[in-house]
C-alpha cells in the first residue's frame, strides 16, 4: 500500500475497521466505507477521534502505525488463548540469562505496536521526533530517569532556601543617583546571574543526554538493533 495513493489508503483504513478493529457497528460504517465521497476526510477524522488515535489526519505514517498496533492488540485480545502459549521460531533455545541482561536485544523495532507506543510516549513527554524509534526510546528513558523517578520528583519538590547575600560586596558598575534604585539594580543583576547559571546547567544536561544517545557503543542504529 502506498500512503500517497489516496484510494489505496482509504481502502486500507476500511479493511482495518471491517476485518480487525471493528470499532463501529456494521450499520455505522457507511460513511467510512464511502471512499469516493468528498466528505471522507471528515469521516476519517471522526473515526480517529472515536478510536482515540493521538495523531492528526495529516500524519499518515504515524496514524497507520498506530491503527496497526491497535489491530494487533485487538486481534490478540480476541484470540488470547490461541497466542498465549505461542513461542517464536528459535526462541526455545535462547539463553534466558542473556534475555534478562539485555531486555531490548530481541526487540522488533519494526513492530507497528512498538512504533505507536514510542510515538505516543514521545508526544506525551514532548520529545522531539526522530526517524529512528530507538533514538526516541533512549531519549524517553533518559528523561524518565532524570525527571520522573521518585527521587527526581522529590528533589524537584524540595524548596530552595537561599543564602543571605551582602549587596555591598557586589559592585554595580554604575550609579543611578538613588540608593534604593542602586540596591534594586544589584538584586536584579544577581538574579540574572542565577538564571544564567541554571540555563548553563540545563545546557550541560542536554549535551550529556545527546552524547548518551549517539555515543552508546552497544547501539547500532543502522541495523535497528540494541546490544552486541
Amino acid at each position: 500500500m502506498s500512503l500517497q495513493n489516496e484510494t489505496e489508503f482509504r481502502n486500507f483504513i476500511v479493511w482495518l475497521e471491517d476485518q480487525k478493529i471493528r470499532h463501529y457497528k456494521i450499520e455505522d460504517r457507511g460513511n467510512l466505507r464511502n471512499i469516493h465521497s468528498d466528505d471522507w476526510p471528515k469521516s476519517f477524522e471522526k473515526y480517529m477521534k472515536d478510536v482515540n488515535c493521538p495523531f492528526k489526519i495529516q500524519e499518515r505514517q504515524e496514524t497507520v502505525d498506530w491503527l496497526l498496533g491497535l489491530a494487533v492488540r485487538l486481534e490478540y485480545g480476541d484470540n488470547a488463548d490461541k497466542y498465549k502459549d505461542s513461542t517464536p521460531d528459535g526462541a526455545k533455545n535462547t539463553d534466558n540469562t542473556a534475555k534478562n541482561a539485555e531486555p531490548l536485544i530481541n526487540l522488533d523495532v519494526n513492530n507497528p505496536d512498538f512504533k505507536a507506543g514510542v510515538m505516543a510516549l514521545a508526544n506525551l513527554l514532548q520529545i522531539q521526533r526522530h526517524d529512528d524509534y530507538l533514538v526516541m526510546l533512549k531519549a524517553i528513558r533518559i528523561l524518565v530517569q532524570e525527571r520522573l523517578t521518585q527521587d527526581a520528583i522529590a528533589k524537584a519538590s524540595q524548596s530552595k532556601e537561599g543564602l543571605p547575600v551582602a549587596l555591598e560586596k557586589h559592585i554595580l558598575g554604575f550609579d543611578t543617583g538613588d540608593a534604593v534604585l542602586n540596591e534594586a539594580a544589584q538584586i536584579l543583576r544577581l538574579l540574572h546571574i542565577e538564571e544564567l547559571r541554571e540555563l548553563q546547567t540545563k545546557i550541560n544536561e542536554a549535551i550529556v543526554a545527546v552524547q548518551a544517545i549517539i555515543a552508546d557503543p552497544k547501539t547500532d542504529h543502522r541495523l535497528g538493533k540494541v546490544g552486541r
